[in-house]
């Protein structure tokens, strides 16, 4: 096994390692001590979250938690480079937030969340996450994905535990809708099916998005069955790198709402680009996490 610690001081505007990984952001990680989400306020806490990434093809395990100042990791491998890239720690979050609005709601966001950042997961992990994430809260997405392990995830044995790394394209297109159906899918289980087949078929891939234009990137995405711009714009600001995305969930239509009712076009398109522009341009992806997350958590009471 290999270790590593990476210094929190040494990191532009620190983190907070619960909040980045229990924010919605991401459904590809677990807690340890089966935790997930019990909290919402920002703690960190000590508790070790694990996830799998791809290492010439093959599934390994990456242990990370934050305790005394720094964040430690553990994998079969010299992970800090995953670590450093799957958690944004190279992001300048001060830097981010002088680009935010200077609004009330937007300052005690930061405030009370202060050190989350965005992450950069793996593509089609992202894909799958989201289509499973249509009307349904972040547990039961997060157990949708941990389920999808269990079931068609390779086994990964590491520090005397069994993992299961996320399925690849290839297990979730020979699964029947059926399978899928028995994971609590329910109707996203043809979607995951048929979106699934494309990438194993080699027709597409959301990785083909990358480095396109903002705009083309989410037109390309929508190719995926189950996919419409409102996933397209979570895959592009949690995977593929596009900080300026700005998700239009019901959490950030009631936001444009109350507090920036003049964004609020009538379409999504021209309303994601109204609201992009006064949460931040290139980074407005960030504003509305910290937004989506302190709302969700009960900010304001909402």
């Amino acid at each position: 096994m290999e270790r590593g610690r990476i210094d929190v001081t040494g990191l532009s505007g620190g983190i907070d390692l619960q909040a980045t990984v229990e924010s919605g952001q991401s459904y590809l990680w677990d807690r340890e001590d089966g935790r997930m989400y019990e909290r919402t306020a920002a703690s960190g806490g000590d508790a070790w979250y694990w996830t799998t990434s791809r290492v010439d093809g093959d599934p390994e395990v990456i242990r990370v938690r934050q305790a005394d100042g720094h964040l430690e990791w553990e994998s079969s491998f010299d992970a800090e480079p995953q670590v450093r890239t799957l958690l944004g720690l190279d992001d300048d979050l001060p830097a981010i937030r002088e680009t935010a609005p200077p609004d009330a709601v937007v300052d005690e966001a930061f405030d009370a969340y202060w050190g989350m950042r965005i992450v950069r997961d793996p593509a089609f992990p992202t894909l799958i996450s989201f289509i499973c994430s249509a009307q349904m809260r972040v547990g039961r997405i997060h157990g949708m994905q941990q389920a999808l392990r269990r079931e068609f995830g390779e086994a990964v044995d590491f520090d005397g535990g069994t993992y299961r790394a996320f399925p690849t394209p290839d297990a979730l297109a020979g699964a029947s809708e059926a399978d899928l159906r028995d994971l609590n899918l329910g109707y996203r289980a043809p979607y995951v099916k048929r979106s699934a087949e494309m990438v194993a078929d080699g027709e597409a891939h959301p990785d083909d998005a990358r480095g396109l234009d903002y705009e083309d990137a989410r037109e390309t995405l929508t190719q995926f069955v189950g996919v419409g711009d409102k996933v397209s714009d979570c895959i592009l600001l949690f995977s593929l790198g596009y900080l300026e995305a700005v998700p239009l969930d019901t959490w950030i239509r009631t936001t444009i709402e109350e507090y920036y009712p003049e964004c609020d076009r009538g379409n999504y398109r021209d309303t994601s680009a109204a609201i992009r522009e006064t949460l931040g341009g290139e980074y407005a992806g960030y504003t509305q996490t910290y937004l989506f997350h302190y709302l969700r958590s009960g900010g304001r009471d909402h």
